[in-house]
Protein backbone atom coordinates (compact mmCIF):
# COMPACT_ATOMS: atom_id res chain seq x y z
CA UNK A 1 0.00 0.00 0.00
CA UNK A 2 1.36 3.55 -1.15
CA UNK A 3 1.66 5.75 1.85
CA UNK A 4 -1.07 8.28 2.83
CA UNK A 5 -1.23 12.04 2.96
CA UNK A 6 -3.53 13.31 5.30
CA UNK A 7 -3.90 16.94 4.34
CA UNK A 8 -5.62 20.18 3.94
CA UNK A 9 -5.55 21.71 0.17
CA UNK A 10 -4.80 25.08 1.40
CA UNK A 11 -2.49 24.58 4.02
CA UNK A 12 1.02 26.07 3.14
CA UNK A 13 2.53 23.88 5.95
CA UNK A 14 0.70 20.65 4.05
CA UNK A 15 2.06 22.57 0.94
CA UNK A 16 5.62 21.47 2.20
CA UNK A 17 4.97 18.26 2.97
CA UNK A 18 3.35 18.19 -0.40
CA UNK A 19 6.07 19.39 -2.00
CA UNK A 20 8.66 17.05 -0.81
CA UNK A 21 6.52 14.00 -1.56
CA UNK A 22 6.19 14.92 -5.12
CA UNK A 23 9.83 15.96 -5.23
CA UNK A 24 10.89 12.84 -4.16
CA UNK A 25 8.61 11.28 -6.52
CA UNK A 26 7.08 9.16 -3.82
CA UNK A 27 3.62 7.83 -5.05
CA UNK A 28 1.26 8.16 -2.35
CA UNK A 29 -2.73 8.63 -1.61
CA UNK A 30 -3.90 12.23 -0.64
CA UNK A 31 -6.93 12.23 1.68
CA UNK A 32 -8.63 15.62 2.68
CA UNK A 33 -11.29 15.51 5.32
CA UNK A 34 -13.42 18.73 5.94
CA UNK A 35 -11.94 21.97 7.57
CA UNK A 36 -13.00 22.52 10.59
CA UNK A 37 -12.89 18.30 11.36
CA UNK A 38 -9.35 18.22 10.20
CA UNK A 39 -8.23 18.05 14.38
CA UNK A 40 -10.80 14.66 14.94
CA UNK A 41 -9.36 13.45 11.65
CA UNK A 42 -5.31 14.19 12.79
CA UNK A 43 -6.07 12.68 16.24
CA UNK A 44 -7.65 9.99 15.21
CA UNK A 45 -5.08 8.81 12.37
CA UNK A 46 -2.06 9.71 15.10
CA UNK A 47 -3.98 7.67 17.65
CA UNK A 48 -3.84 11.02 19.66
CA UNK A 49 -0.48 12.56 18.84
CA UNK A 50 -1.35 14.91 16.99
CA UNK A 51 -4.32 17.54 16.51
CA UNK A 52 -2.85 18.99 13.51
CA UNK A 53 -2.34 18.09 10.08
CA UNK A 54 -0.26 17.24 7.90
CA UNK A 55 -0.27 13.41 8.85
CA UNK A 56 1.89 11.01 6.82
CA UNK A 57 1.13 7.13 7.57
CA UNK A 58 4.15 5.69 5.98
CA UNK A 59 5.59 2.13 6.41
CA UNK A 60 2.88 1.44 9.54
CA UNK A 61 4.32 4.81 11.17
CA UNK A 62 2.29 7.40 11.96
CA UNK A 63 4.02 10.79 11.48
CA UNK A 64 2.40 14.54 12.40
CA UNK A 65 4.62 17.25 11.50
CA UNK A 66 6.26 18.83 8.02
CA UNK A 67 9.55 18.98 9.79
CA UNK A 68 9.12 15.06 10.81
CA UNK A 69 7.44 13.87 7.67
CA UNK A 70 10.40 15.45 5.45
CA UNK A 71 12.66 14.00 7.99
CA UNK A 72 11.48 10.56 7.31
CA UNK A 73 10.76 11.02 3.89
CA UNK A 74 14.71 11.77 3.66
CA UNK A 75 15.45 7.92 5.19
CA UNK A 76 12.41 6.28 3.23
CA UNK A 77 13.55 7.71 -0.34
CA UNK A 78 17.00 9.69 -0.05
CA UNK A 79 17.35 10.75 -3.56
CA UNK A 80 17.01 12.97 -4.62
CA UNK A 81 17.96 14.71 -1.16
CA UNK A 82 16.93 17.93 0.41
CA UNK A 83 19.11 17.66 3.35
CA UNK A 84 22.73 18.65 2.28
CA UNK A 85 25.99 16.18 3.09
CA UNK A 86 27.91 18.57 4.46
CA UNK A 87 27.09 19.08 8.12
CA UNK A 88 27.77 22.62 8.79
CA UNK A 89 25.54 23.46 5.44
CA UNK A 90 22.79 20.74 6.65
CA UNK A 91 22.87 21.98 10.09
CA UNK A 92 22.22 25.64 8.29
CA UNK A 93 19.48 24.27 6.41
CA UNK A 94 17.72 22.94 9.38
CA UNK A 95 18.00 26.36 11.21
CA UNK A 96 16.91 28.03 8.66
CA UNK A 97 13.99 25.35 8.28
CA UNK A 98 13.07 26.43 11.97
CA UNK A 99 12.64 29.87 11.23
CA UNK A 100 10.69 29.53 8.73
CA UNK A 101 8.13 27.35 10.52
CA UNK A 102 8.35 29.28 13.90
CA UNK A 103 8.25 32.66 12.41
CA UNK A 104 6.34 32.69 9.18
CA UNK A 105 4.11 29.95 9.17
CA UNK A 106 2.01 30.94 11.69
CA UNK A 107 1.93 34.56 10.94
CA UNK A 108 0.55 33.69 7.50
CA UNK A 109 -1.87 31.75 8.61
CA UNK A 110 -3.00 34.08 11.65
CA UNK A 111 -3.00 36.92 8.58
CA UNK A 112 -5.22 34.70 5.82
CA UNK A 113 -7.57 33.44 8.36
CA UNK A 114 -8.31 37.47 9.33
CA UNK A 115 -9.18 38.55 5.99
CA UNK A 116 -10.91 35.20 5.05
CA UNK A 117 -12.81 34.71 8.04
CA UNK A 118 -15.22 38.33 7.56
CA UNK A 119 -16.64 36.60 4.39
CA UNK A 120 -18.36 32.91 4.62
CA UNK A 121 -18.47 32.74 1.03
CA UNK A 122 -14.41 33.24 0.93
CA UNK A 123 -13.82 30.57 3.21
CA UNK A 124 -15.54 28.23 1.56
CA UNK A 125 -13.86 28.87 -2.53
CA UNK A 126 -10.24 29.22 -0.40
CA UNK A 127 -10.80 25.45 1.11
CA UNK A 128 -12.53 23.68 -1.95
CA UNK A 129 -10.37 25.61 -4.87
CA UNK A 130 -10.53 22.76 -7.41
CA UNK A 131 -14.66 23.70 -7.15
CA UNK A 132 -15.11 27.02 -5.68
CA UNK A 133 -18.85 26.57 -6.50
CA UNK A 134 -19.31 23.18 -5.72
CA UNK A 135 -21.30 21.48 -2.83
CA UNK A 136 -18.51 20.91 -0.80
CA UNK A 137 -17.67 25.06 -0.77
CA UNK A 138 -21.22 25.89 -0.08
CA UNK A 139 -21.47 23.53 2.98
CA UNK A 140 -18.08 25.25 4.70
CA UNK A 141 -20.00 28.83 4.11
CA UNK A 142 -22.99 27.39 6.17
CA UNK A 143 -20.80 26.05 8.43
CA UNK A 144 -18.34 29.39 8.60
CA UNK A 145 -19.88 31.16 11.33
CA UNK A 146 -20.29 27.94 13.35
CA UNK A 147 -16.61 27.55 13.13
CA UNK A 148 -15.66 30.84 13.30
CA UNK A 149 -15.05 31.43 17.29
CA UNK A 150 -13.42 28.59 17.66
CA UNK A 151 -10.58 29.17 14.64
CA UNK A 152 -10.07 32.90 15.77
CA UNK A 153 -9.16 31.44 19.19
CA UNK A 154 -6.90 28.42 18.06
CA UNK A 155 -5.13 30.61 15.06
CA UNK A 156 -4.47 33.32 17.02
CA UNK A 157 -7.00 35.94 14.61
CA UNK A 158 -8.06 39.15 15.51
CA UNK A 159 -7.09 42.51 14.65
CA UNK A 160 -4.04 43.09 17.05
CA UNK A 161 -2.93 39.59 15.49
CA UNK A 162 -3.36 40.75 11.80
CA UNK A 163 -1.16 43.68 12.79
CA UNK A 164 2.09 41.66 14.42
CA UNK A 165 1.62 38.91 11.37
CA UNK A 166 2.56 41.54 8.86
CA UNK A 167 5.33 42.78 10.57
CA UNK A 168 6.81 38.83 11.07
CA UNK A 169 5.97 38.28 7.24
CA UNK A 170 7.56 41.33 6.37
CA UNK A 171 10.64 40.42 9.18
CA UNK A 172 10.88 37.04 7.48
CA UNK A 173 11.23 38.34 3.82
CA UNK A 174 14.00 40.10 5.14
CA UNK A 175 15.53 36.94 6.54
CA UNK A 176 14.77 35.63 2.95
CA UNK A 177 16.45 38.75 1.15
CA UNK A 178 19.54 38.12 3.28
CA UNK A 179 20.11 34.91 3.28
CA UNK A 180 20.16 34.41 -0.86
CA UNK A 181 22.96 33.11 -1.89
CA UNK A 182 24.92 33.94 -5.12
CA UNK A 183 23.81 30.04 -6.27
CA UNK A 184 20.18 31.10 -5.85
CA UNK A 185 19.57 28.96 -3.16
CA UNK A 186 19.53 29.68 0.58
CA UNK A 187 22.51 26.98 1.51
CA UNK A 188 25.11 25.36 -0.74
CA UNK A 189 24.98 25.27 -4.59
CA UNK A 190 21.83 22.79 -4.89
CA UNK A 191 18.01 23.10 -3.65
CA UNK A 192 17.49 21.68 -0.21
CA UNK A 193 14.57 22.09 2.76
CA UNK A 194 15.63 25.63 3.11
CA UNK A 195 14.24 26.28 -0.03
CA UNK A 196 11.50 24.15 -0.34
CA UNK A 197 10.43 25.61 3.30
CA UNK A 198 10.81 29.06 2.89
CA UNK A 199 9.02 29.24 -0.37
CA UNK A 200 6.06 26.65 0.63
CA UNK A 201 5.29 29.35 3.86
CA UNK A 202 4.99 32.24 1.53
CA UNK A 203 2.15 30.47 0.15
CA UNK A 204 -1.02 31.52 0.11
CA UNK A 205 -0.03 34.69 0.14
CA UNK A 206 2.46 34.74 -2.74
CA UNK A 207 0.85 32.14 -5.46
CA UNK A 208 3.20 31.00 -8.05
CA UNK A 209 1.18 29.17 -11.02
CA UNK A 210 2.69 26.09 -9.67
CA UNK A 211 1.30 25.92 -6.38
CA UNK A 212 -1.22 23.44 -6.53
CA UNK A 213 -4.84 23.84 -4.33
CA UNK A 214 -4.46 27.80 -4.86
CA UNK A 215 -7.04 29.85 -3.28
CA UNK A 216 -9.49 31.41 -5.92
CA UNK A 217 -6.89 34.93 -6.95
CA UNK A 218 -9.67 37.64 -5.53
CA UNK A 219 -7.77 38.17 -2.39
CA UNK A 220 -8.54 41.51 -0.15
CA UNK A 221 -7.46 44.95 -0.87
CA UNK A 222 -5.06 44.30 2.07
CA UNK A 223 -4.13 41.30 1.18
CA UNK A 224 -3.58 41.89 -2.94
CA UNK A 225 -1.39 44.96 -1.39
CA UNK A 226 0.66 42.71 0.93
CA UNK A 227 1.48 40.53 -2.00
CA UNK A 228 2.64 42.62 -4.49
CA UNK A 229 4.53 44.29 -2.02
CA UNK A 230 6.66 40.75 -1.21
CA UNK A 231 6.54 40.20 -5.01
CA UNK A 232 8.34 43.21 -6.10
CA UNK A 233 11.31 42.00 -3.59
CA UNK A 234 14.18 39.74 -4.33
CA UNK A 235 12.92 37.02 -2.09
CA UNK A 236 9.65 37.43 -3.44
CA UNK A 237 10.77 36.88 -7.17
CA UNK A 238 12.74 33.57 -5.63
CA UNK A 239 9.90 32.25 -4.63
CA UNK A 240 8.38 31.99 -8.00
CA UNK A 241 11.51 31.24 -9.26
CA UNK A 242 11.69 28.22 -6.89
CA UNK A 243 8.16 27.10 -7.69
CA UNK A 244 9.42 27.17 -11.54
CA UNK A 245 12.11 24.81 -11.27
CA UNK A 246 11.73 22.72 -8.62
CA UNK A 247 8.07 22.23 -7.84
CA UNK A 248 7.52 19.33 -10.83
CA UNK A 249 4.60 17.04 -10.94
CA UNK A 250 2.47 15.72 -8.55
CA UNK A 251 3.54 11.83 -7.50
CA UNK A 252 -0.34 11.30 -5.83
CA UNK A 253 -2.01 8.19 -7.00
CA UNK A 254 -5.74 6.93 -6.43
CA UNK A 255 -6.51 5.30 -3.43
Amino acid sequence: MPPVLWHIELSHYNEKARWALDYKGVAHVRKAPMPGLHGAYALAVTRGASRRLPVLVLEGRRIGDSTAIIEALEAYQPDPPLYPTDAAERARALELEDFFDEELAPSVRSLGWYHTLKEPERVGRSLYSGEPDGRSAQVMKRLTPLFKPMMRLDYNVSEQDAGRAVGRIRAAMDRLDAELQPSGYLVGDSFTVADLTAAALFTPIILPPERPYAPPDDPTAEMAALRDELEGRDGGKWVHEMYAKHRGTSAEVPA
